[in-house]
């Protein structure tokens, strides 16, 4: 009789991950210069049953890296928390701090790579090895949750969580996805200062993908 091993328990998070060598040493000197920063792998936040999951890159090295909360510190989520809160799905418009008491309305927050990458370029290793979080992000997430990822990698790494290849479905702004999880897929740029000061995103370009989000959930 053969007794087989239990599957491993996913998890969508794990404080002292150092997988990445690259990516840990890179945290370790990034706290040397700045000790008051959070420096470790960036929690989810939100609630844990979303209707709407948003998919980041990575942390910012001022931003969620410094403050422990995804787009939280720097100019990328100016534009998301405010959206956010103008379409319901946060209790305020701005994010602070992580401790500043704001909450997510049926809405969570993750990114496609959990630690500070340097130049905010992940390698495609590292990608791949944090995917095991998204994975188990998706896992436990229903199946009538909408998912909006922030730029192309945000993109393919959601297709790899998912268990499709990155060919599966082509990233386009506005873009629409029906996987075949379920789940349904959403494409924006990504919300960085170089996106809006350049213009290839714009604030009425990014409400108008939120209200197609909102469409969807109401139907």
């Amino acid at each position: 009789m053969t007794i087989k091993s239990p599957a491993p328990q996913l998890t969508a998070y794990k404080s002292d991950c150092r997988d990445c060598p690259r990516l840990a040493t890179f945290l370790d000197d990034v706290k040397i210069d700045y000790p008051e920063y959070f420096c470790k792998p960036v929690p989810p936040f939100g609630v844990k049953k979303p209707t709407l999951l948003i998919v980041g890159l990575a942390p910012g090295l001022h931003g969620a890296n410094r403050t422990g909360r995804p787009f939280t510190g720097d100019y990328a989520g100016v534009l998301l928390y405010s959206t956010l809160h103008k379409f319901g799905f946060a209790d305020r418009a701005a994010s602070v701090s992580a401790d500043d008491g704001m909450k997510l309305v049926d809405c969570r927050i993750t990114n496609a790579v959990k630690c500070l990458p340097p130049q905010n370029k992940p390698e495609t290793s590292e990608i791949r090895v944090c995917n095991q979080f998204l994975k188990a992000e998706l896992a436990g997430t229903p199946r009538q949750t909408a998912i909006l990822a922030l730029g192309g990698i945000a993109h393919n790494a959601v297709l790899m969580a998912s268990g499709l290849r990155p060919g599966a479905h082509k990233f386009g702004h506005a873009a629409k996805h029906q996987l075949a999880n379920g789940h349904v897929l959403f494409d924006s740029y990504h919300c960085s200062r170089y996106n809006t000061n350049t213009r290839r995103l714009t604030e009425s370009a990014f409400h108008d993908v939120f209200t197609a989000i909102r469409a969807h959930l109401n139907s």
